[in-house]
């Protein structure tokens, strides 16, 4: 068995790996491992307490995919429901579809009678309030550019995402991810969060990965499919790691800082990142074997030299 996750409070690895341990599933043991990140405010990129859009609207995304049959379910921009990693597994088993966003992600939260929320916090909306300030944004006129605020702005956040990957003792493997996203985005921004091959993906013949960071680096090239996809080809999980980093030092018109989570089928893992010099050193939690409880690890520096 093993578990690593991206979760920068520690809010749900004991939690997840203990039903692990007790021989739950991997699905069902990261969904309640991040089901705990979500509800903790001290996370300010995941769930109840996150960063707000420009509008001060809180817009949740989040995914999930099974590797022993690649289903996959996943929501963006979902507003007003506490647990969108639930909602993502709830879209892969009780739908057709993979990825529902907004107002139609919203219904069908309500339509499964699933626990409503408001997760702006008091903190954020104070945030939000000085983060308007100081770009003169009046979020109440019609005739100002949303669209120019957001692209001028100096200070925003992104790489926060909570992933998790697990295999589990019947040998699955599972990918998830939650996340509030991109401090002060514009409205109706989905990153890579809940989208299926680029923010995660899990195949138990061949392995799972996931990506925190700049999002649309990692949509663009489909970063979590194709880490699976070097594995695949015979490459080791660090192999695989260290060549979709160097594959996105081809972006160069906008910061293209990720870290690149991966395990194997024969539970191996490996953590690398390729942020700008001078960012701190992303850490990340891992348990395998008959380790009582998870532990934080450093992941390894993959920038351009």
């Amino acid at each position: 068995m093993l578990l690593v996750a991206a979760d920068f409070k520690n809010s749900g690895t004991a939690i997840a790996w203990q039903l692990m341990r007790e021989g739950q599933s991997a699905l069902t043991a990261i969904e309640q491992g991040i089901r705990a990140v979500e509800l903790n405010t001290e996370d300010d990129s995941v769930g109840r307490g996150g960063f707000p859009n420009a509008l001060g609207q809180m817009e949740l995304d989040a995914g999930v995919m099974d590797g022993r049959t690649r289903a996959s379910g996943a929501v963006g921009a979902l507003q007003g429901f506490l647990h969108p990693v639930s909602m993502a597994y709830a879209v892969m088993t009780r739908l057709p579809h993979v990825l529902l966003v907004g107002e139609g992600a919203a219904r069908f939260a309500a339509e499964i009678g699933a626990e409503r929320g408001e997760n702006l916090t008091e903190a954020m909306h104070d945030n939000w309030l000085a983060w308007c300030q100081e770009h003169g944004f009046d979020p109440h006129n019609p005739n100002q550019s949303l669209m120019e605020t957001v692209f001028r702005q100096e200070t925003k956040t992104s790489g926060g995402t909570t992933v998790y990957l697990a295999l589990d003792a019947q040998g699955d493997m599972v990918a998830a991810t939650s996340t509030s996203g991109w401090s002060w985005k514009y409205p109706g921004r989905l990153g890579d969060s809940p989208i299926a091959g680029a923010g995660f993906y899990a195949d138990n013949r061949y392995g799972a990965a996931a990506c925190t960071g700049v999002g649309e680096i990692a949509i663009r090239s489909s970063m979590a499919r194709m880490v699976v996809a070097y594995m695949q080809m015979g490459r080791t999980v660090n192999e695989a790691v260290q060549e979709a980093l160097a594959d996105i030092r081809y972006h160069r018109d906008q910061d293209s800082g990720i870290t690149v989570y991966a395990i194997s089928p024969n539970g191996e893992h490996f953590v690398g990142y390729n942020y700008a010099a001078g960012s701190p050193r992303p850490y990340y939690y891992m348990a395998s074997g008959d380790d009582a409880t998870p532990a934080r690890r450093d992941s390894v520096d993959l920038r351009e030299s």
